[in-house]
């Protein structure tokens, strides 16, 4: 019979419901502390900027060249309105 399979009663002993509690803190604690080292890598993972700059540096060039053209043609279309 394990701690936690220990029944609960008035009678039960109040050592035994101080060792279940410490054994529950411990699962706690450990659950815990294994939670926030997976948040931690998945987050490293996902703000990994180099790792997101080398897989999509094409799609990246791409779009900058794209945003360049269109701010130049209509720069160039306000002076163009602008001088006639």
């Amino acid at each position: 019979m394990t701690l936690d399979t220990v029944p609960v009663s008035p009678s039960t002993p109040p050592a035994l419901l101080e060792q279940q509690a410490v054994e529950q803190r411990r699962r706690l604690h450990n659950t815990v502390s294994e939670l926030r080292s997976q948040v931690r890598e998945t987050v490293r993972e996902k703000l990994d900027l180099e790792r997101h700059a080398r897989t999509y540096v094409w799609q990246a060039s791409a779009a900058v060249a794209f945003l360049g053209l269109l701010f130049g043609y209509g720069t160039a279309g306000t002076i163009k309105h602008m001088v006639s």
